[in-house]
Formats: C-alpha cells, structure tokens, sequence
C-alpha cells in the first residue's frame, strides 16, 4: 500500500498588519480640502508678516547694526508682526484694549460680520456656478444692476413700511438674476464662453449705472449734478439686528439663509443633482438624459440672484444713504477669492467670507494704529489664492498626505533606491 506525500507548500508570508482606523482618518483630514484651506491662510499670514517686517521703519533701523546687537533686529521684528496681528484681531473680533464696556469691545466683530454679508452672498452666486463648471466673474455686474433696480424702488417708490422693503429685495434679487441669465442663456444657445460674456456685461452695467445716475428722471436725485441717487426711504432700509449702535442688519439673516437654500439646492435636490453631474462631465450628463443647456440657464439664473442678493445689501443695509457706481467696491472679484477659499462648498464659503470680512475690517485699525498699510491685507488675499491654486505646494511644505494617504512630494521607491545605491 503505497502513501501519496502531498509536496510541500511554500510558506506564506507573514501580512501586514493593517494601519490603525486613527491613523487612516487623521490621513484624510489632513490631506483633505479643509485642512489645504487652513494652511493656506496660515502661509498667507506668515507671507505678510514678512513683508511687515521688510516695511517697517524700526527693523530697518535696527537691521543696520544687526551683527553686533541682533536681539535689536529680532525684537523689532516680532514688535512690528505682533504688533500688526493685534491690531488685526482688536478690529475684526474683539477690542481687549478699550475701556468702554463689552458693548464697544465686541463691536469690531459685528463689523467683520457686516463686512462678510456681501462677500457671503456673492460668493454663494461664484461657488454654485463654480459647481457646474462655469467661472462666473461677472458679479460686479450682477450686482450694479441689482443695486440699482433695488435703489430706484427703494428712493424714487414710496410704499408701505414692510411692503417697501419686500418689494425692493426681490426687484433687485430678479434684476441679478436676469443679469446672470443673459450669461447662461448665450452659453446654452450660441456656446459664448462664460469669461469673455461676463466681462463684457461688467462693463455694460458699469457704464450702464453709470448712465442712469447722471440721467435726472432716472436714478440721480433730483436737484443735484453728482453721479449719485437719492438716499433710500426709511421705509426701504434693512432693520438692524442689535440696536443702531451697531451695523449689522438683517441681510447677515439673509446670507445665512441663503447658504442654507445652496447647501439643500446642491446636497438634497434633484436640481442639485443635475448641477453637479453636469459639473463632473456635461458630456456624460447628456447622454444621461440631462439637459445641459436648461442646466447652464437655470445655475446663471440661481447665482446673478445670490451675487445680486450683495447689491441689494449695499443698497439698502447701512452703509450709505444713496449709492453711486462704485458701490460694489470689489466685492464682485473679491467673491472669486471666497469661493475658492470655500472650495465651492456652502459652509465653507460662509466662513471664508467671514475671514475676508475680519481682514478688511481690522485692516483699518492696522492703518490707525499700527501705521501698516492697507495693502498688507491685499497682499495676504492675494497669498491665500495663490496658495489655495496650489495644493501640492501646501502639502509639501507641510508634508501633508493626499485624500487618498499618499505622499506626493516624495521620491518614488525606485528613485530612492537608486540614491541610496550609489
């Protein structure tokens, strides 16, 4: 009776243990969106810190006997950075320094919230038509238009108190709207390229508004000869939230529920759904049965209303009576910027209008205080999308791995072999 041996198997290699949950989730938090944003604005400060330090007058007084006394050099540095940033948060978010009361201490943050209102909103209108894949730099034009159909109702149209204000809201709200359509409606039948057509309209409106404030009859106020309308009836103006000693009003109500309806109208809509196929591949979304024509028409539509949602607040809130052209102030291209920030999502263009709002509110208590100019803050915007166009700039010097754990500012395996071989 014979035995059969069975040959012998080769043993198998020992497995790897499998990296903790912990580690997986701290590699995508780091290597996600969020986190490139943050870091993004911390290089952008740490980029215009030095710059502070290269304009100031007392580092540069102290730098010229820096290799016999550079603790001089050193603390004139840190004075000048720390000095700045202080000064910078004393604007935005609250003033340790004064003596009058919580009322006047908190009121730098109240104006940072007024400040973000406008970029809130535009960014909104940026964000969402960034989603569907359409670089919408037409927001000054949206919003002159919608400022100025708001203005004429609020100055020239006496209605009832609450009426008023409604009936203002919306005609400046569906004046954006239209003026974001035209966009949408050349991209859908003729294929206009979504660039050129917004800047085009920017300066129709611009000339546009222009036109209609020196026009007497139209929206210049009667018996003057400057560029400017009418100051807005009493009826027309947005209620203040806390009190007149404050600025902020309820359009910062609005701009909240506006993030609320993008985030719904992206995240729990089929609408939404529909934006955001035609965003990962319009081609695909049409052989899916989508309409991408009525998709471009409708997303324009949705952002000239938003962007046109930050002329209404100029008009009607509480920083001026009457308006002139340049009301918009940059915040049509400042809103580029927030949406980037915000990486096109709703929440996080909420925030990223907030930061922007902080830096331009405390940029003037930098001036006043500090002597730093204003431009320091443009610089540091400027910084942040430069940075923000950049991820892997931002993960290699951080040594941040990518959503998927990876590390792409190593070497590869091989190259680094072949280092270590020779």
């Amino acid at each position: 009776m014979s035995t059969t041996t069975s040959p012998t198997t080769p043993a198998s290699a020992p497995e790897t243990p499998a990296a903790p949950r912990s580690n997986q989730i701290m590699k995508e938090i780091l290597g996600g969106s969020a986190a490139i944003s943050v870091l993004a604005v911390v290089l952008a400060l740490i980029a215009g810190g030095i710059l502070i330090i290269l304009t100031d007058e007392r580092v540069a007084e102290t730098s010229g006997y820096f290799f016999s006394r550079p603790t001089d050099t050193l603390g004139a540095a840190w004075q000048a950075v720390s000095g700045a940033y202080s000064a910078l948060f004393r604007g935005s978010v609250f003033n340790y320094a004064t003596d009058r009361g919580f009322a006047i201490a908190i009121r730098p943050l109240l104006e940072t919230l007024s400040f973000a209102t406008p970029l809130i909103a535009a960014g909104l209108g940026v964000a969402l038509a960034f989603r569907v894949g359409l670089f919408n730099i037409g927001g000054r034009g949206q919003m002159l238009i919608a400022a100025a159909a708001a203005g004429y109702i609020g100055a020239y149209v006496p209605l009832p108190p609450v009426i008023h204000l409604v009936v203002a809201l919306v005609v400046g709200i569906i004046g954006g709207a239209l003026w974001g359509g035209i966009v949408g409606l050349l991209k859908a039948r003729t294929g206009a390229h979504e660039v050129i057509v917004t800047i085009m309209l920017n300066y129709i409106a611009f000339y546009l508004v222009s036109y209609l404030l020196r026009t007497p009859g139209a929206l210049q106020a009667p018996g003057q000869n400057n560029p400017k309308s009418g100051p807005m009836l009493d009826s027309a103006h947005y209620p203040s939230l806390l009190g007149p000693q404050y600025t902020l009003d309820i359009g910062f109500i609005l701009v909240i529920v506006a993030t609320i309806y993008v985030w719904y109208l992206l995240n729990r809509s089929a609408m939404g759904f529909q934006f955001r196929a035609v965003g990962e591949n319009p081609h695909a979304a049409q052989v899916a049965g989508i309409n991408v024509k009525s998709v471009y028409v409708k997303v324009m539509l949705i952002a000239g209303a938003l962007v046109g949602l930050a002329g209404v607040q100029q008009v009607l809130g509480n920083f001026t009576g009457g308006f002139a052209a340049g009301l918009d102030a940059g915040i049509g291209f400042d809103a580029i910027t927030v949406a980037l920030l915000g990486r096109s999502k709703p929440w996080g263009v909420f925030f990223a209008g907030i930061l922007f709002g902080a830096l331009k509110a405390g940029s003037f208590t930098m001036q006043s205080a500090e002597g730093i100019p204003v431009d320091i803050v443009l610089v540091v915007q400027s910084f942040i999308v430069l940075f923000i166009a950049a991820p892997p700039l931002v993960r290699a010097i951080f040594r941040l791995p990518t959503p998927d754990g990876s590390f792409q500012w190593r070497k590869p395996v091989i190259a680094r072999k072949a280092e270590v071989s020779k």
